[in-house]
């Protein structure tokens, strides 16, 4: 019976509760991203994990960690490049439905 009831409870609970929050980053440069580093204030970075980077021309996809699900919208971006050089800082919405980030 409690097993019943577990299913039952997971199978009201809403589906955004469950849901990841994805977009995807496409790097539309001739060279390898090697990090990407955001901040919500400007002022407190931190970093995804890209593993070992992301190619020229290639589209990667990113899911947010569960400890931002609280944070809001706006969130700032930039990536870091092969040669150690930056790309500009941009502002993005990430309540926006399939998102889409392009650093050219």
């Amino acid at each position: 019976m409690r097993g019943l009831l577990c299913t039952l409870a997971l199978m009201m609970a809403s589906p955004a509760a469950f849901a990841e929050y994805a977009f995807q980053i496409e790097n539309n440069t001739d060279q390898k991203i090697v990090a990407i580093v955001v901040s919500e204030d400007g002022e407190d970075w931190g970093a995804f994990d890209i593993g070992s980077g992301i190619d020229a021309g290639e589209t990667a996809d990113l899911v947010w960690d569960a400890s931002t699900d609280e944070s809001g919208c706006n969130w700032y971006f930039m990536a870091r490049f092969e040669d150690d050089s930056d790309s500009e800082l941009v502002a993005f919405d990430f309540c926006d439905d399939e998102l889409v980030i392009q650093f050219n």
